[in-house]
């Protein structure tokens, strides 16, 4: 069975063609500048080498078409023919409260996840032009829907719920929802692989941490807690993202920078975070270095980002009751073994043995706690595009 992942953001198309036979990625890429000037698509090629390819790309239909064509082109092309294609697969950002599962793509479900809009008006419009680029393209190839709030519909509503007046999340469904679904469910059933064990009675503690991140807390399998909120801003200090902020905070400075909701949304999401603090960048690889060539602020954001993971990570604990396993993943959390090394350090009150010497790689499933650890500390590089096609596969 031949699945094609697709992953459309507002200006962007993302794609993987698995072979679920043996659940092989046989190519993949992706448009970027949709619907701008200079747009064009990046290919990864069987030998592992990457061509990019300009490309007039107006809108998400022709995007869909241009991919159809290189997946099929005689040079670098892997399939013959787009029938050989079984299924496709979208990542669907925001699902409510109406999806806690994977779903076949309906018109009458299409009309529901329309209802959520409001909820992601910069994502949902562009996963929906995706699946429509595709039934124009392919009629009748089945598609199904992989949302990243579902895997966090498990939360208790202790859990979810706001302290704000009830009206308020019975009207507008103002709550917390959570994001990073599909990778928090991949790398906390991954890890339970990996480690042999059973998920069952196991407090799992996922850290999903890149230049956007968030925190859950899973046990038995299921989502108890999570750290974004309504919206993915919510929770842990990131790239450009506040994180947790005081909400008189945000009144008073609406006040005093005459910001309305549009220009505060715009300060909270793309200027603040780490490239808020450096005032610099929002790069981690940059911002170590700078710290090291004694960047005081550098090494401020370096330090303020460590504390929230690792403040998460107690708080989860103490939910849970403890924690048997926790698990970095994304490219943050695969790929810096400096952050890995500080937010585990103080955490040997809960049963944390970390052992440097076992954390000196990127990007590999391993074991970095001490043979002797109450909690095993592992890395897990995530992989949504697979959870996608495995959902898809199922669900056909």
């Amino acid at each position: 069975m031949k699945i094609l992942v697709l992953n459309c953001g507002s200006s962007s198309i993302k794609y993987a063609l698995y072979n679920m036979d043996d659940k092989s990625v046989m190519t993949s890429g992706g448009a970027e500048r949709v619907g701008m000037e200079g747009s064009f698509v990046k290919v990864k090629l069987a030998d592992g080498s990457k061509k990019e390819i300009m490309h007039d790309i107006p809108e998400h239909t022709e995007g869909v078409k241009f991919i159809f064509s290189l997946l099929t082109d005689p040079k670098i092309g892997v399939i013959k023919d787009l029938k050989e294609i079984d299924a496709v697969g979208h990542r669907m950002v925001h699902g409510g409260e109406k999806f806690n599962k994977s779903v076949l793509l309906t018109e009458e479900v299409l009309d529901v996840f329309e209802e959520c809009i409001d909820l992601a008006p910069l994502h949902n419009p562009a996963n929906l032009k995706g699946v429509r680029a595709v039934s124009e393209l392919m009629p009748g190839l089945p598609q199904v829907g992989v949302f990243d709030t579902a895997f966090h519909q498990t939360m208790p509503k202790r859990a979810y719920m706001y302290a704000l007046p009830y009206r308020l999340y019975k009207q507008y469904g103002v709550r917390r929802y959570g994001f990073h679904g599909t990778s928090h469910r991949y790398v906390s059933q991954r890890v339970c692989e990996f480690l042999d064990v059973n998920p069952k009675g196991k407090r799992i503690i996922t850290c999903h941490i890149g230049n956007g991140a968030s925190i859950a807390a899973i046990m038995d399998g299921k989502c108890v807690d999570t750290s974004m909120g309504l919206t993915p801003l919510e929770g842990l200090m990131m790239g450009t993202r506040a994180g947790d902020v005081d909400g008189g905070a945000i009144t008073f400075l609406a006040k005093k920078l005459d910001l309305d909701a549009d220009g505060m949304s715009n300060l909270l999401n793309k200027q603040s975070g780490v490239l808020g603090i450096t005032g610099e960048s929002s790069d981690m690889r940059d911002v170590e270095n700078a710290a090291a060539n004694g960047d005081e602020r550098a090494q401020l954001a370096l330090d303020m980002y460590f504390y929230r993971i690792k403040k998460y990570i107690g708080a989860y604990a103490a939910a849970m009751g403890g924690v048997d396993i926790i698990v970095f993943t994304a490219g943050v959390g695969e790929n810096q073994a400096g952050m890995r090394e500080e937010v585990c350090k103080g955490l040997e009150f809960l049963g944390v043995k970390f052992d440097a010497s076992k954390n000196n790689f990127r990007g590999e499933e391993r074991v970095i706690s001490a043979d002797d650890s109450k909690v095993t500390v592992c890395v897990i590089p995530t992989d949504e595009e697979l959870m996608i096609a495995t959902d898809t596969m199922n669900l056909l």
